[in-house]
Order: C-alpha cells, then sequence, then structure tokens
C-alpha cells in the first residue's frame, strides 16, 4: 500500500474520533467521514507500518446513519468530527469506544448502564471563542481556527454556538470593518483585537462581552461600547483582556471593566454561579446539570457523609450536593478557582463546604494528617490527564466508603481504575453526551469499597 493509491473498501467499525476503520492486505485504514456499514472509494494519505490514513473520495453505498451535513467548516475546523452521523449513533459510538477502552484496560467486559443524551443537540455552547486576524489577502476574518493550524476559517454560523452569541460576535466583527479598525496580525505581532469571547447564562439570558486585545487602546472603544449595548439590552458587562505576548493562549492576565459589572450570573439546577472572564464554567450547563445529577445519584448520600470534592475547579460538584451531605472539603490548584468556589458558596448561602488551594498529590495527604479526617465519599473530577499516582494512594490508604469518578477522558479514565480496583469494586458506569457531534464524551463512575 503506497501514498496515493486509491481503493474500493468497506467500513467495518467506527472509531473513537468517529472515523471509519477498513481493512485492506492486513492492513487497518483510519478513514475520516465515512460510518460503519458503507463501502467508499477511498484515497491514502499516509501508510505507517501496519497502519493507513485514507480520505473518502466517493461513498458508494450509504449508511442509514448518515446525515446530510448541515455545516460547511466541520470537516475543516474538526470540532464536530461527528456531523456526518445521525445523532442517535453518534451515542453508540460513544458508548461502544467507552466500554472498548475499558475492556483493554481491566481485562474483563465492562458495560455503560445508561447514556444521558442531549434532546435539543444544537447550539449548546455558553462560550464563544473566535479568533479574529487577516487572511491571505489582506482582510480581516473572524471564526474558527482550521485544524491543527492557526489559518481562520471564516464563520457566521455554527450550529453549535448558542444564536444570540454568534448575532453579537457578528455585528462587533462588522463594526470593526466597517469602521476599518486594524485587527490583529499574528505574523507582524500588529494590531489590536485578537479574539472576541462570549460568554451566556443559558438560564439567565445575561451576556458577557471579552475583546482580547494585543493593545491597551481599542480604536473606537466607546463607539463599539455603545453601539452593542444598545442592539442587545442581553449584554450586561464589556470586558477587556490584553494579551499582547506572542502564545497560542487565548486570555492574557489583565482585565479592564469597559462596561457593567465584570461578570454575570447562571444557574445549575437552584444554585446561583458567578462567572468572570477568567472563571471556569462548564460549557453545556443543561448537560452539566444531568451529569452532576448521576454523579449524586451514584454517591447514594444521607446527609451524614462527610465528602472530598478533588479537583473540585470552582466548586460546582460538592456545592451542588452539599445540601445532601454534613462537611464539604474541596481542592483545587487554580486560585481563582478557589476563590470563585468560595464566592459562590457564599452566594448560596452554603455553610458547609470549605475550599483550599494546592495540588491535590502534595495537598490531601497533609490536609487528611493535619484535620485528622476520613471521607466517606470522594468525588473525583480530575483534568483530562487523570488522577495523580500520589492521590490515588492516598486514597487507597485512607479507604473512602465510596469513589464517585467523573472523567472527561476514559483512556486515563481506565487507567486509574485498574489501581483504584486494588481495594474497590467497580458498581457503575454512566455517560453523560456534553459535547454532541464532537468526539468527546464525560464518564461518571462508581466505586465501592471490597
Amino acid at each position: 500500500m503506497k501514498k496515493n493509491e486509491e481503493y474500493i473498501v468497506n467500513i467495518i467499525d467506527n472509531g473513537f474520533q468517529g472515523e471509519g476503520i477498513a481493512k485492506e492486505d492486513e492492513i487497518t485504514i483510519f478513514i475520516p467521514n465515512s460510518i460503519k456499514g458503507e463501502k467508499v472509494k477511498i484515497k491514502i494519505l499516509k501508510v505507517a507500518s501496519n497502519l493507513a490514513y485514507g480520505k473518502v473520495i466517493e461513498v458508494i453505498e450509504k449508511s442509514k446513519n448518515r446525515n446530510e451535513a448541515d455545516c460547511e467548516t466541520f470537516q475543516r475546523c474538526g470540532g464536530c468530527s461527528l456531523r456526518h452521523i445521525n445523532y442517535e449513533y453518534t451515542l453508540e459510538i460513544k458508548k461502544n469506544a467507552v466500554e472498548t477502552t475499558l475492556r483493554k484496560a481491566l481485562g474483563r467486559e465492562i458495560k455503560v448502564s445508561d447514556v444521558i443524551k442531549m434532546e435539543s443537540p444544537y447550539n449548546y455552547r455558553n462560550k464563544l471563542q473566535y479568533p479574529v486576524g487577516i487572511d491571505n489577502n489582506g482582510k480581516s476574518i473572524m471564526g474558527v481556527y482550521a485544524e491543527r493550524t492557526h489559518s481562520i476559517i471564516s464563520t457566521q454560523k455554527c450550529n453549535i454556538q448558542d444564536i444570540l452569541s454568534q448575532n453579537i460576535a457578528n455585528d462587533i466583527f462588522n463594526f470593526l470593518v466597517t469602521n476599518n479598525i486594524i485587527v490583529y496580525d499574528e505574523k507582524k505581532l500588529t494590531g489590536s483585537i485578537r479574539h472576541i469571547v462570549i460568554r451566556i447564562g443559558k438560564k439567565t439570558n445575561q451576556v458577557m462581552v471579552t475583546l482580547v486585545s494585543n493593545t491597551e487602546k481599542i480604536e473606537k472603544e466607546k463607539e463599539l461600547i455603545e453601539f452593542i449595548t444598545s442592539k442587545y439590552p442581553e449584554i450586561k458587562t464589556i470586558v477587556k483582556n490584553i494579551n499582547n505576548k506572542n502564545t497560542n493562549v487565548i486570555l492574557g492576565k489583565e482585565n479592564e471593566i469597559l462596561y457593567g459589572s465584570g461578570y454575570i450570573y447562571d444557574y445549575l439546577g437552584d444554585f446561583k454561579f458567578k462567572i468572570s472572564p477568567m472563571s471556569f464554567y462548564q460549557v453545556n450547563p443543561i448537560q452539566t446539570e444531568k451529569l452532576y445529577n448521576k454523579a449524586i445519584e451514584f454517591a447514594e448520600l444521607t446527609g451524614k457523609e462527610t465528602v472530598f470534592d478533588l479537583y473540585c475547579g470552582i466548586g460546582t460538584i460538592g456545592i451542588f450536593a452539599s445540601k445532601k451531605i454534613k462537611k464539604l472539603y474541596g481542592i483545587e490548584t487554580i486560585s481563582q478557582a478557589i476563590n470563585d468556589a468560595k464566592e459562590n458558596a457564599k452566594i448560596n448561602n452554603i455553610k458547609n463546604a470549605e475550599f483550599f488551594v494546592g495540588d491535590v498529590e502534595k495537598t490531601l495527604p497533609k490536609f487528611i494528617e493535619e484535620r485528622n479526617i476520613v471521607p466517606d465519599v470522594v468525588f473525583l473530577d480530575p483534568p483530562r490527564k487523570g488522577c495523580d499516582k500520589t492521590a490515588l494512594q492516598t486514597i487507597l490508604d485512607i479507604k473512602p466508603t465510596r469513589i464517585v469518578y467523573v472523567s472527561c477522558n476514559p483512556a486515563t479514565l481506565a487507567r486509574d481504575l485498574k489501581i483504584l480496583e486494588i481495594k474497590y469494586n467497580l458498581k457503575d458506569l454512566a455517560i453523560c453526551d456534553m459535547f454532541p457531534f464532537t468526539s468527546h464524551v464525560e464518564c461518571v463512575a462508581v466505586l465501592n469499597l471490597k
């Protein structure tokens, strides 16, 4: 098999990223935009030992699960890699991928007991981040980055972004163009606005606009503020974020409030959360509520428990569970997140929660030794890299009755479960579709002490 050769192949499975899988001459071929059961004509793009990568030239026999694409850019931006697939079948792909990953790691069949789908899997994101730059013709452009590049794809509509957020972003960009305001040039490191970031409270409909600027001053700043606030009364605050570093990081460290208070509010369940430009907040709050309710269901809380919330972020899981427990202790490495967690506890009049800054692996053993506290339940919600081994060993040493593990990465979940199973039995596992039509999937697992 050689690069640029063409083949007609049968797609025998779909991988975790939604890509089709075919076999030819004992070589496994990965083919994006193809679906199990299809016959496709492909062109080979890359060959590596017993693996190859191809692209679809023609779909000869279509799957019943194929959707006509409702987006012109998804194949280029790589965000919604499952956009061409019927939504119900995307859930099946994710379920199979999680079960396969866990089976390989744990050496036995693991079944997902519940797949929590989104009733309307469109326009669900509460945070829009559009880069602004200069295209190859020297004109201003706003949109999303093409996959694995810093080339901006012009985007006026995205089916997973909030509609109001998109309208505001489009009007801001049109104002920049109409008024000949020079936007950021990544090659020359000149110009002003480099990102438009919009956050919306899905339940409050409050909007925060953050203009990320390479310069201290944005040309016609006051006119821009007057224009968008008069057109959109939902905008409660506008913040200028200064980022003049040559970096892939979107936000800089300096914020200047141009309009309003500098923050908005939203609700998760009955709980109110304050959101600032630097705050971490789940991008799909509708599914987040379902995920947290499942995690609390798995925890089997009676109101008598002492609970540790590790990698707690702004305290959302712990605050969500606070009325059903005796005492909550949250640990998180990011100091701003802990400040937000304390503020959110105060806003919701929660008196049984304490939050601490520190690396979980270092802070947890010290905290247990100093306070002499053994939790009944531990919530784990680590980043994609999973839990630190020291933290897992500390949990194994103190032996809480129950562990509820929320994971955004099935591979690191599987790795960590293998360690925890020294003393724990995996009782149940569910998945929640937090990011419909993308390859991402959130898992929640519960383990009971043997």
